[in-house]
């Protein structure tokens, strides 16, 4: 699921303090010879509040197993994020189908100023400083996918150093 970004650190959720959070259920159709056939689609964010983070989609009859199917699948794809003094370490942006995700540092204090999907991805993740916005689609799945793509394309000065092979006062002073 992860393969185009290339520092992205699997974690395994075994001894983690993982809480979930439920982004949105949707009621979905399938229409067959015999009627209508009703079922659920759960999309859910987990994370330890500390930098490590998964999303997973379930679906179901109802929407108890809808739910904990989508836990179940993210805790599978389970990612960590450098995250510095509470905030982000650079403005990012990222995107997925019609959603377009603007995510900036903030001073601290500032709050999570966020809605809906993005505001559960930041929260799982231990952001507490960020300004963020929504562009494009406020589809839910596509909204917390596109902040996804947003968070795992961050660096930290460290990433950078090595990747650059050179010491992290040269990535701040040239």
């Amino acid at each position: 699921m992860y393969q185009d970004y290339k520092n992205v650190e699997l974690v395994k959720p075994g001894g983690l303090d993982l809480k979930d959070r439920l982004v949105g259920v949707q009621r979905v159709t399938k229409v067959t010879k015999g009627g209508r056939a009703f079922g659920f689609s759960a999309i859910v964010v987990v994370g330890d509040e500390q930098g490590v983070v998964g999303q997973g989609l379930g679906k179901s009859k109802d929407v108890a197993s809808a739910i904990a199917k989508a836990v179940d699948d993210a805790k599978k794809n389970l990612v960590r994020i450098p995250l510095q003094k509470g905030s982000i370490p650079h403005e990012q942006k990222g995107k997925y189908g019609g959603a377009r995700v603007l995510l900036m540092p903030a001073a601290a204090g500032t709050g999570v100023i966020a809605g809906g999907a993005i505001r559960s991805v930041l929260e799982a993740v231990g952001v507490h400083d960020v300004l963020s916005k929504n562009q494009g689609s406020s589809n839910p799945h596509n909204v917390v996918k596109a902040t996804f793509d947003a968070l795992l394309q961050l660096r930290n000065a460290e990433t950078i150093a090595k990747q650059r092979g050179i010491s992290i006062d040269k990535v701040f002073n040239g």
